[in-house]
């Protein structure tokens, strides 16, 4: 009695450690979201477009300097604090602080927050981009996964039913009441079906070594995963619909458009330097000399000069630079532009694409279910008739083959249907993932 209870708890303990090991779709995408390595690596551009901007915006503060020197010297030389020569050893230093505030330089510093803002706004929209990417790369390892394992599973059944007819060969081929052909036959695909197994272990393995490389965790560590619910319910939409709604909710549109407004605004900022420039500049400064018949800080405060004056450079030729900058900011525009055009083209020919798979896998599923049925009943005669005697291994094992087949393909349609409907989702704005 005591082992009865010990071995229940440690069942029922190994079932509640099971199935806290699973993860479902959701905490997957969540995970790989917060722990891909890639992800996080693009997550820093975001972090550099901002900090761009905000150098942009410092730009209109002062540049402030300052400036301190000492020096040992001998021989005939100019002594600057006294303003005359001496051939003494001296040593002597100098002080000096200065500040340049723009005030005008054809509003680049304007322009040029302007373009980093909107840089920013489209390094945001890119690395949402580049998240929904990610999350359908998940959901496509975590579809895959779910796939082989049930084709495992299946591949498994399959054979037990070719173990179960090559164990009542086995006792009739003893007694010669087998035919060895048939007998033969059944012992090859017996063996096929063992390789089928260890293919469909290993196609298991890479898809979920696959999946744990997203999630940035060991192959060991991801556990068993949650089934997804495989329901028929999506909503067909047509390919314009969903393109239409795919151009509003899809984030790389509007990054395009920021990273077109950002274009506009180089070249307003490039042709600022045509324009002139003007700055305000003051500055402090002092020096000493220990030849000097007074002290150290009395030849500081002596000696200390300031200076405030405006400064306002002309451009007039240089070596037509601005002039090329212009027009390479130009291109760099009409480069943008067409980048949309692109991205507009290939989203178009996507979502089509996404509504025919769908559409089409559904169809593949009705005429499979059909074919399932169809052969299910060819092999149950099969099987009947080669039992009985009154068939051979080549009538049988076609039937089944044939039955096999029909179902790995319902199977794996079913969960191609799957996928197709989160990509549908995907580009329909409403992947709630």
């Amino acid at each position: 009695m005591k082992r009865i209870v010990l071995y229940s708890i440690c069942f029922f303990y190994s079932l509640t450690h099971i199935h806290a090991q699973e993860r479902s779709l959701a905490e997957c995408v969540q995970l790989a979201v917060q722990e891909n390595p890639t992800l996080l690596q693009n997550g820093y551009e975001v972090k550099r477009a901002n900090i761009q901007l905000n150098q942009a915006k410092a730009n209109r503060l002062p540049d402030v300097n300052a400036n301190l020197n000492h020096g040992l010297s001998s021989g005939r030389y100019l002594d600057k604090t006294l303003n005359q020569y001496t051939t003494t050893n001296n040593s002597s230093g100098g002080f000096s602080v200065g500040a340049n505030v723009p005030i005008f330089n054809g509003f680049r510093i304007l322009h040029d927050i302007r373009m980093k803002a909107d840089a920013k706004a489209a390094s945001k929209l890119e690395f949402d981009t580049q998240i929904n990417e990610l999350k359908l790369d998940v959901i496509e390892a975590y579809i895959q996964i779910l796939t082989a394992q049930d084709v495992l599973k299946q591949s498994e059944l399959q054979t037990e039913v070719t173990k179960e007819q090559l164990r009542r060969a086995d006792v009739m081929h003893a007694e010669g009441a087998f035919a060895p052909g048939d007998y033969y036959d059944l012992k090859g695909q017996y063996a096929n079906d063992i390789n089928t197994i260890e293919n469909n272990k290993q196609l298991l393995y890479m898809n979920r070594l696959r999946l744990a490389n997203l999630l940035n965790i060991e192959e060991v560590d991801l556990g068993e995963l949650k089934p997804v619910e495989l329901k028929h319910d999506a909503e067909i939409r047509t390919s314009s619909q969903l393109y239409a709604t795919a151009r509003e909710s899809l984030p790389i549109i509007p990054a395009l458009d920021w990273r077109i407004k950002a274009a506009e605004r180089n070249i307003k900022l490039a042709k600022s330097s045509y324009w002139p420039s003007l700055s305000l500049s003051a500055g402090l400064s002092t020096n000493y000399s220990n030849v000097a018949d007074f002290g150290y800080w009395k030849q500081f405060n002596n000696n200390l000069g300031k200076s405030v004056s405006l400064n306002l450079a002309i451009p007039i030729f240089n070596n037509l630079a601005v002039y090329n900058q212009v027009k390479l900011a130009k291109l760099d525009l009409e480069t943008t532009k067409l980048q949309k055009e692109i991205a507009l083209n290939e989203l178009r020919m996507e979502t089509s694409k996404a509504v025919f798979n769908l559409k089409n896998v559904s169809s593949n599923i009705v005429h499979l279910r059909e074919q399932e049925q169809s052969y299910t009943e060819s092999f149950r005669i099969a099987q009947v008739h080669f039992e009985a005697g009154n068939s051979n291994s080549v009538v049988f094992l076609t039937a089944k083959n044939k039955l096999d087949n029909s179902r790995n393909q319902l199977l794996v349609k079913q969960y191609e249907w799957l996928l197709q409907k989160y990509i549908n989702d995907y580009y329909a704005g409403s992947l709630n993932l």
